[in-house]
């Protein structure tokens, strides 16, 4: 099995676990864990599994002048990015989640021509203009409160903040993946993360009540920790080794369609006629955006 073919199956394994996240991690916040203390135990427990990991991988030292790149891409992909999800979360559905998230390509691409000079063609202009029309759908016209989302508009506006600050981090953390081992990389990212993330969500952090939580939190908690944070960053890695960073981000196409369907399975949340055309706004924006040029 060729190096791309593996790279291609690691980004579908992470955009499905993704796709689970949106409702399992719903379960629990508010009630059982608020969504900035679920972001302390959520990379303080990646921090450590990759250090006890990193004891049987390579041992390799950060150069110096790495650092400054190593702290901004903890700050945008393990602190803002999952600080604006989890707030997000709890304040809109699983469904708008997954359908508004998918605008990462759109937002890397005007990050990718501002930051590193790609080209936009008119096409992708064209996407990039109806993506953000299906969010704006969304945020506008979509329903404002619902059981156990409170703020839907405002998360909607934070699940693009969110997305944002990953295709950031997916353009800033490039380089390091090719200089690197994925292992070295995650648990330098994940400690900084600790810390970055401690002043903002060590206040939430103590007010769950660790004894009392029943089996299904701690399984869903442990779910996020090992299988939405651990096994997806490992897998995203791995994949930018051998995929463009905007290929990477077009798997994120997945992830709506996984999340409404098990969504929809536990009855967390219902599929309605403006999240459809939405989405459909949505992912003709990315397609547009992703899509190659025909060669001449």
């Amino acid at each position: 099995m060729s190096k791309r073919t593996l790279a291609l199956i690691a980004a579908t394994l992470a955009s499905a676990i993704y796709a689970i996240n949106h409702s399992i991690a719903k379960g629990v916040m508010p009630h059982y864990i608020q969504p900035y203390g679920f972001i302390l135990l959520r990379v303080g427990g990646a921090a450590l599994l990759f250090w006890l990991i990193s004891f049987w991988g390579p041992k390799e030292k950060i150069e110096r002048k790495d650092w400054g790149r190593l702290v901004l891409c903890a700050l945008f992909g393990m602190s803002i990015n999952m600080l604006m999800f989890f707030k997000g979360l709890s304040l809109s559905t699983p469904i708008n989640s997954s359908v508004v998230i998918t605008l990462s390509p759109v937002i890397l691409l005007i990050l990718s021509a501002i930051m590193i000079k790609e080209r936009i063609t008119l096409i992708k202009s064209l996407g990039i203009f109806i993506g953000l029309a299906g969010a704006l759908l969304l945020i506008l016209f979509g329903e404002r409160v619902q059981q156990n989302a409170p703020n839907i508009p405002l998360g909607n506006i934070l699940f693009i903040v969110n997305a944002t600050a990953y295709a950031l981090y997916l353009i800033i953390v490039k380089p390091l993946t090719a200089k690197y081992h994925s292992i070295t990389l995650m648990k330098w990212l994940f400690l900084l993360a600790v810390f970055i993330n401690l002043p903002v969500t060590i206040g939430e952090f103590s007010e769950v009540q660790w004894t009392s939580l029943p089996f299904e939190a701690v399984w869903k908690m442990t779910f996020v920790v090992v299988g939405t944070t651990v096994l997806t960053y490992l897998f995203n890695i791995y994949a930018l080794r051998e995929l463009k960073a905007s290929t990477i981000g077009a798997f994120i196409y997945l992830q709506p369609v996984l999340a409404t369907l098990f969504a929809i399975m536990l009855g967390v949340d219902s599929l309605t006629p403006l999240r459809v055309v939405a989405a459909a706004l949505i992912f003709l924006g990315v397609y547009l955006t992703t899509k190659k040029p025909a060669s001449a």
